[in-house]
């Protein structure tokens, strides 16, 4: 929900090519100069790299789901066969750790995201 405080108006003062060169990097940000200088002074995370985190997020979210989805493969084949060589399951086994491992930094890199999300809202 937005402050529903009265808004006031800052004037500042600066050269004609850096206010132009400042609304060219919020154009490729696709932010506002309002932001752009706000976020600055405030020390916070920009929108647009707020937008970047998410979708890297998202991103992960979904390699996991495949890789998911491909032990589920893994695990039906085996059930209907009921067998599986002592080198695919090694195979198997060292890629389920490699799995746990990453989902553990990934968890950790999340927890620092949202810390630094959370800390700048």
């Amino acid at each position: 929900m937005k402050n529903r405080e009265k808004e006031e108006r800052i004037f500042i003062r600066i050269q004609k090519h850096r206010k132009e060169s400042w609304k060219k990097l919020c154009s490729q940000k696709r932010i506002s100069l309002s932001s752009l200088i706000i976020d600055s002074v405030e020390s916070r995370i920009f929108d647009d790299e707020r937008r970047k985190i998410l979708a890297f997020i998202e991103k992960q979210d979904n390699i996991f789901v495949k890789i998911e989805t491909n032990i589920n493969q893994v695990a039906k084949i085996v059930n209907a066969q009921k067998f599986m060589n002592v080198e695919a399951l090694k195979g198997f086994n060292e890629k389920l750790k490699t799995i746990t491992e990453l989902k553990e930094q990934q968890n950790k890199v999340f927890t620092k995201i949202y810390y630094l999300i959370a800390k700048n809202c």
